[in-house]
């Protein structure tokens, strides 16, 4: 029924598309030409070229985009050379050249085609592509001259990304200079030829980031196997040979509109259309965390998100500068602690699940055997690592590195492939003598575990029979109920203590042990007999939400494995910058890696807890909304939060989104740095909140004087900036303006330039005091129950 339902949606698309086709012109010729308010349309009418303005700009520019989307503008021909006027023309000439004349009919832009033609056409294809050809030639090689040649800031089906050996040409994706600049940007998307070809993301000369080489299957940098529904939308190819070195990819479904996009900030994403919300889906993010960022852990290490530090030597390797590696200054990178003896018998150490290094220097071939990889690599003394290229049928092909390694990620079990490092013969008995002391010790290992067992089991009989004892004596449990838990619960299970241990454990729940106050009513701490100590969040009678939302936030906690740590002390510039970047890679996990898509709706600062390494853990999740795969915004008629941290259009309208989570980590943000609270705040020369005083600030060019002072004396000046800069990107009004936390977490790690920010949400003048229309105080905690969503 499903496929049914997608092939209507699918006929009814296209069928809207091809309305009045015999009407619509897709080709010019030397006879016939268009101007500016005229426009070409394909033949399956999916794309349309044509003059345009973006944005504010007043200049005009000869551009494509979707028929469907008008604002997705994927090709633009003069770039730097805009139109001061709306008297542009396209043309062909007699020798089959695009030109492009100005109100004076001087040539702004020409596609400058080498060949020429007899019978010379220009016809926008149902690809998105522009081509000149002879004809009726349907022949992609024998093309006079296309725009996929040529690409701007997208990257579409069936565009090649690479180069044409034969004719020098390089075919790269760069970003517009800004949202209304189509001009090249500082930020371009290159196939790097060198060694074994691999893209990067580069900043000018600079590379930021890699998505590393080929392997078969898909790039290294991405976690391998890639996902399954990608699979079932796109189609990949990768040519090496000697007239070509490419990479494209094909839409397997014709009712999909998918393009990757390199924006103003360097960020690479991929757009799908959801014909059901007529809009598009952000689908991937490539450089959505740190370890994204080239050699951020400098030769010979490994970054790993899931692990606090990310940045670690590899084995048989230590830190080259111990004091800086120690403040979190990483790269320097490590060093071996033995040197390679090259004849004396070196070794290889295999590595599992990890992205390739930097292969624009290493040497490869593609018939060789993994056995034979291995000798070439004992027989050259420069030679550090090898690995298979391509990881298809149990893997082919040859990679060896010569030199340092950089760029090596760890991914989670599951993902990446194998990479083997050459270690000095002494590093591997090491490790190889640990391993075997395992080994003898495993026999007395498995005696002391059978005895634990024994015991574990004896134990757990009797607990059994006392929970069930209590269970018959009406204690109640909490109860998963699948009616919002969705088709694919997963079985969770609980630690359910009787009331009468909470209780002793509390010391009956006493005022003294308060932790403090949340929607749910009291937290207070507590110590079980064993000596463990725990935070016990009770029900309060009084409490604005019920038993279902109570539930729904013991369930979410159980599902992401947080834990409800505390923790407290001053924090200092480094500490505080930790925890700003941890609360923004935990939302992105809710929001995009997750098997839920998790909408927290009440994201504050109360409820992001510390353990005592001040990692932070985001908490409470009675109000959390879990989205399906095409859903991405919903609307309530009962809105509830905490005023000072919700969006506009939540508390407004009742609409919610992962933009509204977004707006409240810009608030918690801003609270962080100025150490103020957004709902309260004060200032002798205004009655604007946090907010409106930040923004303030920053238009006076004097962002510096939001920050407390007790930050001044660690605080790193440009990662100040930076913060204030993301933090008033995510509390502006629109939220279509604000950053995805893909965005905001490479914002936070690298220098990328950022936009500037917009009018924020909620950031007016209040009354003065003693007005009969101020706002009356409430605490954090207080929640918004009457609002009517539309």
């Amino acid at each position: 029924m499903q496929a049914l339902r997608n092939l209507f949606v699918c006929f009814l698309f296209f069928s809207f598309l091809r309305i009045s086709t015999t009407t619509t012109l897709d080709t010019i010729t030397p006879s016939r030409y268009i101007r500016d308010g005229e426009t070409l349309v394909s033949a399956g009418r999916s794309f349309e070229l044509g003059f345009f303005s973006p944005g504010a700009s007043e200049g005009r520019y000869l551009g494509i985009w979707y028929t469907f989307d008008t604002e997705a503008v994927v090709w633009v021909a003069n770039r730097e050379t805009p139109l001061g006027n709306s008297s542009g023309v396209l043309k062909v000439t007699e020798q089959g050249v695009l030109v492009l004349l100005n109100s004076s009919n001087r040539i702004v832009w020409s596609s400058n085609s080498s060949t020429t033609a007899g019978n010379p056409v220009s016809q926008l294809l149902d690809s998105g592509n522009l081509v000149v050809k002879d004809g009726n030639e349907t022949n992609p090689d024998k093309f006079l001259w296309q725009s996929f040649d040529y690409p701007c800031d997208t990257f579409l089906p069936e565009m090649k990304l690479g180069w044409d050996l034969v004719t020098g040409l390089d075919r790269y994706v760069s970003s517009w200079r800004s949202t209304e600049d189509p001009a090249p940007g500082e930020f371009s998307l290159p196939m790097d030829r060198r060694g074994f070809p691999q893209v990067d993301t580069m900043k000018g000369a600079k590379i930021m980031a890699t998505a590393g080489s080929w392997n078969g299957i898909c790039f290294t940098a991405y976690p391998y196997p890639p996902q399954t529904r990608e699979n079932q939308i796109l189609g990949y190819e990768f040519v090496l040979d000697k007239d070509e070195i490419y990479y494209e990819y094909r839409l397997l479904n014709r009712c999909m509109f998918s393009r990757y996009v390199l924006n103003p900030s360097g960020i690479a994403q991929r757009f799908t259309w959801v014909h059901q919300t007529h809009s598009w889906e952000l689908s991937s993010t490539f450089q959505a965390d740190q370890c994204q960022n080239y050699a951020l852990c400098g030769t010979y290490t490994s970054c790993n998100m899931n692990v606090s530090p990310s940045c670690a030597c590899l084995k048989g390797f230590v830190p080259k500068s111990p004091q800086d590696w120690n403040l979190g200054y990483w790269s320097d990178g490590c060093v071996r602690k033995i040197p390679l003896a090259c004849s004396y018998g070196d070794g290889f150490l295999k590595y599992t699940g990890v992205k390739l290094p930097d292969t624009s220097s290493l040497w490869f071939d593609k018939s060789m055997s993994l056995k034979e990889c291995k000798g070439l690599c004992l027989k050259n003394c420069s030679c550090t690592a090898y690995a298979n290229l391509d990881v298809r049928e149990g893997g082919t092909g040859c990679l060896l590195w010569f030199g340092n390694l950089t760029d090596i990620r760890q991914f989670t079990p599951g993902g990446g492939q194998d990479l083997y490092i050459r270690m000095a013969a002494s590093e591997l008995d090491g490790i190889d003598k640990k391993s075997k002391f395992n080994k003898e010790k495993l026999p007395g290992i498995l005696i002391s575990s059978a005895v634990f067992l024994v015991g574990t089991l004896i134990i757990g009989l009797i607990l059994y029979i006392r929970k069930k004892k209590l269970i018959n004596q009406g204690v109640r449990s909490i109860v998963c109920r699948k009616d919002y838990l969705g088709e694919d619960r997963e079985n969770m299970e609980f630690l359910i203590f009787d009331l009468n241990t909470v209780a002793k454990a509390t010391n009956d729940f006493s005022s003294s042990n308060k932790l403090g106050v949340g929607g749910f009513g009291p937290v207070n701490k507590g110590t079980l007999l064993e000596g463990e100590e725990i935070a016990v969040k009770r029900l309060s009678k009084d409490s604005g939400q019920g038993l279902r939302e109570f539930e729904n936030e013991v369930i979410l906690i159980a599902r992401l494995q947080h834990r409800n740590l505390e923790g407290q002390k001053l924090l200092d510039w480094p500490t505080c910058f930790h925890i700003i970047g941890g609360i923004s890679r935990g939302l992105l996990y809710l929001h995009q890696d997750s098997r839920l898509r998790i909408i927290h709706r009440d994201l504050k600062a109360s409820n992001i807890l510390l353990d005592n390494s001040m990692n932070p853990k985001i908490s409470d999740f009675g109000l959390a909304k879990t989205f399906g795969g095409d859903q991405s915004q919903g609307n309530t008629k009962r809105v509830v939060g905490t005023y000072g941290y919700m969006s506009p259009e939540y508390a407004v309208d009742g609409i919610f989104s992962m933009k509204s989570d977004v707006f409240s980590f810009g608030v918690i943000l801003l609270e962080m740095l100025s150490r103020q609270k957004n709902m309260g705040f004060s200032h002798p020369d205004h009655h604007l909140n946090l907010l409106g005083h930040a923004w303030t600030l920053w238009n006076q060019e004097k962002p510096l004087e939001l920050i407390d002072k007790t930050l001044s004396d660690s605080c790193i000046i440009s990662e100040v900036l930076r913060c204030i800069h993301v933090g008033l990107l995510c509390v502006q009004r629109v939220p279509e303006d604000r950053p995805s936390m893909s965005s905001v977490v490479l914002m936070l790690s690298s220098d990328i330039t950022l936009p500037p920010p917009k009018q924020p949400g909620f950031y007016t003048e209040r009354s003065v005091p003693g007005s009969p229309s101020r706002m009356p105080p409430c605490s954090a905690d207080n929640f918004i129950t009457m609002v009517e969503g539309r």
